[in-house]
């Protein structure tokens, strides 16, 4: 009687045991699989934010000198003026240096291909050994109105050549004459007008009725971005009257 007693007291608590031992490993698979599917779910919710988020497109990025956003025009201007030693100032100078008692009408820096200029002169060698240089190519007028050309090397600054106009008749001279007597802005004067408005390197000036037929001096100046700004400045009053950014 005592040993079947005994048994009875000993199977309830082993029985009790089982049960929490498989409570606990329930508890812990149940734990497990919730850990994997987190897991899971996890990396399923980190893929998904990742690909949620926009990407900003890439910006091309500009060199040193930002040549990756020149237009034609403007690469143009840039290699002219890199090999250009001569100022607006000096060429203007030495052109009407080179004809005695005459003033400045017109003065343009030409490029290294121009087709202005005249293949059968000859200029000194360029840089790079051709056959032409950068050049100024001024116009200078005698009180008479007798029209004079002037080619100037851009980077040496010597005279390539000065010929007077032949194709001139009485009427061309006179009014010659009278536009040059009429502008009392010099060209320098008007190029300082035009460079403080707009910082820059001036590459023209031309004496010449606008279209309203005031007398002005046309100014072309080209700025650090090689963008040129083209002006118009009273030849008279030295004041500025048009101005356009060439954007090309």
């Amino acid at each position: 009687m005592r040993c079947e007693s005994r048994r009875k007291k000993t199977g309830i608590p082993r029985a009790r045991h089982l049960h929490v031992v498989g409570a606990v490993c329930a508890v812990v698979a149940s734990a497990a699989l919730m850990t994997g599917c987190g897991g899971e779910g996890g990396k399923t919710t980190a893929a998904a934010t990742k690909e949620a988020v926009p990407v900003p497109p890439a910006t091309p990025s500009d060199g040193p000198s930002g040549s990756a956003q020149l237009t034609e025009d403007q690469t143009a201007r840039k290699e002219l003026l890199g090999v250009t030693k001569v100022t607006f100032d000096k060429a203007a100078a030495t052109a009407v240096g080179e004809v005695s008692g005459s003033k400045l009408a017109e003065l343009d820096l030409k490029g290294l291909d121009d087709n202005d200029n005249d293949e059968s002169k000859s200029p000194s060698p360029g840089p790079s050994g051709s056959s032409t240089v950068p050049e100024w190519v001024a116009e200078v007028v005698e009180k008479d109105g007798t029209t004079h050309t002037v080619r100037i090397d851009a980077i040496s600054g010597k005279v390539i050549q000065s010929v007077a106009e032949t194709d001139q008749d009485a009427g061309d001279k006179r009014e010659m004459a009278d536009r040059i007597a009429r502008a009392t802005q010099t060209p320098q004067e008007a190029a300082k007008v035009a460079t403080d408005k707009q910082k820059g390197t001036v590459t023209s000036i031309n004496l010449d009725d606008n279209d309203n037929n005031a007398l002005v001096w046309s100014v072309d100046v080209v700025t650090k971005d090689w963008k040129k700004t083209e002006f118009e400045i009273d030849a008279v009053k030295g004041t500025i009257t048009r101005e356009k950014v060439d954007r090309d």
